[in-house]
């Protein structure tokens, strides 16, 4: 049966939507999301709301036993096709034996998930290997800042809203990787939009979600990778007055990917061509290369390195370390200046 199944996040959903059931699921990584979305959409679309209260079982690692999931998983449905049993939390299961043993001879209507998260199952036991011949192993790695923005797009775009670059970045930066909030974040917007909006404008995600459109982390890069002095210092007299709006924490690891892609950009084959630096630096696309030729074009090699050197001292100094009393404030302004000058 290996194979037989999808093992990425859409063709997994695409499958359950298509009633190709696996008969066990192992969803594990460190991003929380895909493992509860797919989760999830099983509850949703294999049973219908009647049948749950007999024929679903919800489970938690720290509270049961692998015997107590076999036990559950070996019941027959009951007035349904299906039975589901889902394991939460399954990284604090500690004795296997119990799915182990299941899962030589896994019952034919019963759907086990087994959400194991915040690390990867130990891919040397045999029940990893007997989940990947049975049915489903599939791994929820955490985005890349560069993916983010396009997350948000195509979130938008599945709920039938379109977005632009500008207002897709002012939402990534100002929440970060974290994509059960930001989904959150995305819906809210989304109610409160009227029937007439179809389109998520930076004005939109400023009045909705309390992120100024004009000084904000994505507006501040920017000010940078172009060298204008001026915005820069206007959006960090606009951080002073708002503290919320950005810190040196939430920018340093921001401007490290950047100037860390920069220098890497310097050493791909054809770099004035955005597609080819976009393929180097795997990002989705060429405009999201526009950024690194630009730089290339205000930052030599050596400043770039000197910069990536500084931002790790500021970080440093931002959690305390050789530094007695410079202020937060202080020290994000610090590292602007020795960027542009």
């Amino acid at each position: 049966m290996a194979g037989k199944y999808a093992d990425t996040f859409d063709g997994i959903l695409r499958d359950i939507k298509n009633k190709n059931y696996a008969p066990v699921y192992l969803l594990m990584g460190e991003e929380s999301y895909f493992i509860d979305k797919i989760s999830d959409c099983i509850e949703k679309v294999v049973l219908k709301p009647e049948e749950c209260d007999f024929n679903l079982n919800v489970m938690f690692g720290a509270d049961t036993t692998s015997a107590a999931v076999e036990d559950m998983a070996r019941e027959f449905p009951v007035l349904s096709e299906w039975r589901v049993v889902i394991l939460k939390e399954a990284q604090n299961i500690r004795d296997w034996s119990g799915i182990e043993n299941y899962l030589r001879n896994p019952s034919p209507k019963t759907i086990l998930v087994i959400c194991y998260k915040n690390g990867v199952f130990d891919k040397r036991k045999k029940v990893f290997v007997n989940i990947k011949n049975l049915g489903v192993v599939f791994e929820s790695k955490k985005k890349k800042d560069s993916d983010l923005v396009p997350f948000i797009i195509s979130y938008f775009k599945s709920k039938g809203y379109a977005t632009d670059i500008k207002a897709a970045s002012m939402i990534a930066d100002n929440i970060g990787s974290d994509l059960n909030r930001m989904t959150s974040e995305i819906e809210k917007v989304i109610l409160s939009l009227d029937k007439t909006e179809t389109r998520i404008s930076p004005d939109i995600v400023e009045s909705r979600i309390g992120v100024s459109k004009d000084f904000n982390a994505f507006e501040l890069k920017s000010a940078l990778i172009n060298k204008d002095i001026f915005k820069a210092n206007q959006i960090l007299n606009y951080f002073d007055k708002n503290n919320k709006a950005g810190s040196v924490y939430s920018l340093v690891p921001l401007l490290f990917n950047y100037f860390q892609n920069l220098m890497i950009a310097y050493y791909t084959p054809g770099k004035k061509n955005e597609n080819s630096i976009a393929a180097w630096l795997e990002l989705k696309g060429g405009w999201a290369a526009k950024d690194y030729i630009v730089g290339m074009k205000n930052y030599s090699g050596v400043k770039v390195m000197q910069i990536i050197s500084k931002i790790r001292e500021i970080d440093a100094k931002s959690k305390g370390i050789e530094n007695p009393n410079t202020t937060e404030g202080e020290l994000l302004r610090e590292l602007i200046f020795y960027i542009l000058h």
